[in-house]
């Protein structure tokens, strides 16, 4: 078996209702999925978190070097094409582009052998994860003080068990909207903040102490990617765990935020980070760190198919058998036309549990009508 071909699509879809989170507004959401053809009729997709014009310009020029090469040999084509780009593309664009290729080369391998991901990456060590609301962003009118609480209150009442709130509007209001979702949704579901990198260290440990009362799960980008020193003072200065990573690249990357001791909990996203033959990597290295690893999910079916099959081998972030802490997936709540029409099955949660596909590659079809309804190039 040899590699046919390799397609890009370029997928976008207008906003009914823009929204923003601190440092942009969203009017509309893209996507870049690659598509991988076989000689022998087995296709592989995967998905390229990014700018999708830039992604897709690196999937692109990276295809000639695949096309005639055996497609299970996802290691191997992994390390030709970053050692052909070390020089130029440690970190970025042409991580995030390899990053959806590799996504499409497991989804082959496990058509090919008849097994979904997991199964061939160990075999899967749970069968479904619960999810966490990642929702919350501002509107261009009404009261965030008024229409945030509401929405954390509907993520409850479908059964979510956490939300995740966007912060780095300020530290006052984001105080305030903070102390008004946790009033909401009540004592017993778990809230996490996301600042998105918008505070220096010393405005987001402010931020930080105080809404330490308010019982925050996790407190995620306070500070820019490249700022470790900023985020090990964040980190030492609070209880509240300290998370990212979304921002970060291949285990070369993540090496350094985990022997800095930078974090408590890691978010590599599949998409990104190198896809799942070096996401997996980089779950083993945090576990063998002690920090926990969840992982950034932004995007259509085929990165939420993606996360969940390197969820299921995920190590739990507790030794113990008995009552283990496992990992959680991010779960979008926000609109995004694309997301569940490009599959014939959607990926839905059940009272925020989400089941783990357990077709053969990523457990997912795509729908060609729905692929030619959005594309863009």
């Amino acid at each position: 078996m040899r590699i046919a071909s390799v397609h890009t699509h370029v997928l976008e879809a207008a906003l009914s209702q823009p929204f923003a989170y601190s440092r942009a507004w969203y009017g509309t959401r893209m996507a870049m999925l690659v598509e991988i053809e076989t000689d022998t009729g087995l296709t592989g997709w995967g998905e390229c978190y990014g700018p999708a014009w830039m992604t897709e310009a690196v999937v692109r020029n990276v295809a000639p070097w695949l096309v005639g090469q055996d497609p299970l040999r996802t290691e191997h084509l992994w390390q030709d094409i970053y050692a052909r780009l070390r020089d130029h593309g440690q970190k970025g664009l042409v991580i995030e582009g390899l990053s959806g290729i590799d996504i499409a080369l497991w989804d082959i391998k496990g058509k090919h052998f008849g097994a979904p991901v997991h199964q061939l990456m160990g075999g899967p060590l749970r069968t479904e994860v619960r999810a966490y609301a990642t929702g919350l962003y501002r509107r261009e009118s009404g009261d965030p003080l008024q229409y945030l609480p509401e929405e954390a209150a509907g993520y409850v009442a479908e059964g979510f068990h956490a939300v995740k709130l966007k912060v780095g509007f300020g530290v006052a209001e984001d105080v305030a909207v903070t102390r008004a979702v946790r009033e909401a949704i009540g004592p017993e579901v778990a809230l996490m903040v996301d600042a998105n990198h918008a505070y220096d260290a010393v405005a987001a440990i402010r931020l930080g102490r105080l809404i330490e009362p308010l019982d925050i799960g996790w407190f995620e980008e306070p500070v820019p990617p490249e700022d470790l020193a900023g985020y090990r003072a964040v980190k030492a200065a609070l209880d509240i765990p300290i998370a990212g990573g979304e921002c970060e690249f291949t285990r070369l990357g993540f090496r350094d935020l985990l022997a800095t001791q930078a974090l408590d909990i890691v978010q590599p996203d599949t998409c990104a980070a190198g896809g799942l033959s070096e996401c997996k990597k980089i779950a083993d290295m945090s576990a063998a760190f002690g920090v926990r690893y969840n992982p950034h999910v932004w995007g259509t079916g085929i990165g939420i198919a993606a996360s969940l099959q390197l969820l299921a081998v995920v190590p739990t972030h507790t030794p113990t058998s008995l009552n283990p802490l496992e990992p959680i997936l991010e779960f979008d709540r926000t609109e995004h036309p694309i997301r569940q029409a490009i599959l014939r099955q959607p990926i839905e949660h059940d009272r925020g549990t989400v089941r783990i596909p357990d077709g053969p590659g990523l457990g997912i079809e795509i729908d060609r009508e729905a692929l030619a309804r959005f594309k863009v190039n």
